[in-house]
């Protein structure tokens, strides 16, 4: 049996709903008729707003933010997107996502949504700051061991910041 719609998935539900072994996190939905373009697929906007919202379920769970008044201001610094094959209306999908690597306060993500194949491939820099935007706030080490353990991510320190 599937899991609901928008609740965490770990390895066995990844791989009941076709994700392959390497992503360790997802979170499954459905395409809604709202996220649709003139053109009856899902509109290029609407992954990046896939990825954000998997991206608040991740790291809360991997303990990075609780999104509270003290937590880290999470900054996107870079975004990228590589569109493999359309979707349509009503179809299942899976939004999976790990870390590859971090440094102090940074961290590069990749992402995936699968129905079951490979439909997106999507990156993006997040950067953590003070909650006043103002410094930078650095990753703790349980959190970059959680990162570690979890997703096989690795300090990079010839990455951009």
């Amino acid at each position: 049996m599937l899991a609901p719609y928008l609740t965490p998935l770990w390895a066995e539900e990844l791989a009941a709903a076709g994700v392959p072994l390497g992503w360790p996190f997802g979170i499954r939905d459905r395409v809604r008729f709202s996220e649709i373009d003139a053109l009856g697929h899902v509109n290029n906007a609407s992954y990046l707003s896939w990825f954000e919202g998997f991206r608040l379920s991740y790291l809360k769970d991997y303990g990075i933010s609780d999104y509270g008044p003290d937590a880290p201001r999470l900054v996107l610094r870079t975004v990228g997107l590589e569109f493999l094959r359309e979707m349509l209306v009503n179809e299942d999908y899976v939004v999976t996502g790990r870390t590859l690597w971090y440094r102090t306060s940074s961290f590069f993500m990749e992402y995936g949504v699968f129905a079951p194949d490979l439909r997106v491939k999507g990156t993006a820099v997040v950067v953590l700051r003070t909650p006043d935007g103002q410094g930078k706030w650095p990753l703790t080490a349980d959190q970059k061991k959680t990162l570690g353990q979890r997703d096989g991510a690795r300090l990079e320190s010839s990455a951009p910041p």
